[in-house]
Formats: C-alpha cells, sequence, structure tokens
C-alpha cells in the first residue's frame, strides 16, 4: 500500500468532471451580478474541493465495493483497481472513503451558511449517492441507475449548485444555467457510459446490469452518440438564451462528434483512451462556454 495506489485509486485522469461544472457554475453565478458583484474565489475554491472530496469519496466506495463484489476481477480491461488488486486492503479503502466523505463535509457546511439549508440538503444526497454508486443494499450501478447519478451531480447539482452560492440573492435561476448544467451533466454522462461499454461483457457475469449491459453494445454506442449530441444541443441553448457568441460550439461540436465516430469503431481496451478524452472535452467546453459569455 503506496502512496501511489492511493494516488491511483482517485482516478485522476477523470476528476476534471469534477472540476468542470465548478468553473462553469462559480463563472455563471459571478456573471450573473454583474458590476454588482465578481467572482468570490474563496467561495469557488470551497465549491471545488467539496466536489473533489465527494468525487474521490465516490471512486473510493467503488473501489472497495466492486472489489469486494469480485467486479473487479483480473481479467478487468480497464485499470487494476486497488482493492481488487489487492494493493489496498478493503478495510482501508472503506475508511479512506468515510474519511474523504466526512472532509467533503467541511466545506459544505460553510457553503451552507452562505446559500441556506437547501444546499445542505443537496450535499448530504451527494453524500449518500457517493456511497450508494456501488454500495449499499441498492446499489445505483448495479441496477442501470449510475447514469442519471452522474448526469444529477456532475451537472446539475454541481454546476448548479456553484452559481447559486455565488449568487445567493437571486431570486430565480436564468434558464441558461439549466441548459449549461444539463449540457456538462451529459458530458460527464458520456464518461461513465464509455467505462461501461468497455466492462460490459465482465459486468454482464457479476450482475452489474449497467445501461451497457442492458441495451447492448450497438444500442449503448447510440446512447453515447445521443449523450454527445444532447449536450450539443444544451450548449447551443444555453448560448442563445444568453446572447452569447456560438463560437464555442464550432470546437465543441467537432471533438464531440469525432469522439463518438471513434467509439463506433474500438471496443474492450481500446476504449481506454476514449476516458481521458471525455473527461477533457467536458472541461474545455466549460472553459469556452465562460470565455464566451465573458465576452
Amino acid at each position: 500500500m503506496t502512496l501511489r495506489d492511493w494516488l491511483g485509486a482517485t482516478r485522476p485522469k477523470t476528476l476534471s468532471a469534477g472540476v468542470a461544472p465548478v468553473i462553469l457554475g462559480s463563472g455563471l453565478g459571478a456573471l450573473a451580478l454583474g458590476e454588482d458583484g465578481g467572482l468570490h474565489w474563496g467561495v469557488a475554491a470551497a465549491c471545488l474541493v467539496g466536489a473533489l472530496l465527494i468525487q474521490i469519496g465516490s471512486n473510493f466506495a467503488n473501489d472497495a465495493f466492486d472489489g469486494l463484489r469480485g467486479s473487479d476481477g483480473p481479467d478487468r480491461l480497464g485499470p487494476q483497481r486497488a482493492v481488487a488488486s489487492g494493493r489496498i486492503s478493503p478495510r482501508a479503502m472503506l475508511i479512506a472513503t468515510a474519511l474523504v466523505l466526512l472532509l467533503a463535509l467541511i466545506p459544505g457546511l460553510w457553503l451552507a451558511s452562505i446559500a441556506g439549508w437547501p444546499l445542505l440538503a443537496l450535499g448530504l444526497v451527494s453524500l449518500v449517492c457517493a456511497v450508494a454508486y456501488t454500495g449499499g443494499p441498492f446499489p445505483l450501478a448495479y441496477h442501470g441507475l449510475g447514469d442519471l447519478f452522474v448526469l444529477l451531480f456532475f451537472g446539475l447539482f454541481a454546476a448548479l449548485g456553484s452559481a447559486w452560492v455565488q449568487a445567493p440573492e437571486l431570486a430565480s435561476w436564468p434558464p441558461e444555467w439549466w441548459a449549461f448544467a444539463i449540457g456538462l451533466g451529459l458530458q460527464a454522462t458520456v464518461i461513465i457510459a464509455v467505462n461501461n461499454q468497455r466492462d460490459r461483457s465482465q459486468d454482464a457475469l457479476n450482475q452489474k446490469r449497467t445501461l451497457a449491459v442492458r441495451l447492448g453494445a450497438h444500442a449503448h454506442r447510440w446512447y453515447i452518440s445521443l449523450l454527445h449530441l444532447g449536450a450539443i444541443a444544451a450548449f447551443a441553448a444555453g448560448l442563445r438564451l444568453a446572447e452569447a457568441a456560438w463560437w464555442p460550439l464550432l470546437i465543441i461540436a467537432p471533438i464531440a462528434i469525432a469522439h463518438a465516430l471513434w467509439l463506433w469503431r474500438r471496443d474492450g481496451k481500446a476504449l481506454n483512451p476514449a476516458l481521458g478524452a471525455a473527461a477533457g472535452l467536458e472541461l474545455l467546453s466549460a472553459l469556452l462556454i465562460l470565455v464566451s459569455l465573458h465576452a
């Protein structure tokens, strides 16, 4: 059990999925206040730390519970997981999960003091779902609900929550906030969908009924393509509602379409590079949209 093992268990290549919605959400909240406001850097940092801790806690829990269930065996096509490979014990990983999620409460409680108890409730739901993704009596990922969790947490919760605490005095949230949050959530869902596409055969053997298992390889590829197209449409709607320049779509759309087409021609281990690429596209999209809105 080394530091390298723990760093690998955080799954660093996809952590940008937690960074992107906080960056865009914080920017949206600051821009909504116009000249009367400005970005509250401490609030943005707290949102970022909280989101990353919940994401890492969820990854640790996933590593532990999948390892205990035998879902990450030696024939795994993706990177070997720490618990399944024996590098970290299940007990140590579960303790780390609890510690990381408890740490997430620190920025969460401070942010709740700014935006009120609904934000605290949102954070607590996120903590529960982080564990329930693969743990508990009804693990979401084993019942085809993992994609919904990713869409909600990495889209609506993280993006809208970050915008909310930047501008808690707003009476209502602009419709473009919802559009951008949905777009980022759909892009984050692409990441887990690619992961499930790669692992569908082993998941089926381990009774992990992801959407990839339920739909089958061909239909699930269409599903991933639709996620990409849905994200493009959501971003287009958001830019139109915000009366912002459309140029980000000239960059986002070709990359998303190329990513979707690339997935149609590959399977198994060959899909591993597509995970980091999808996470990178989400972060790029958030940055481009924010620049367009600020111009």
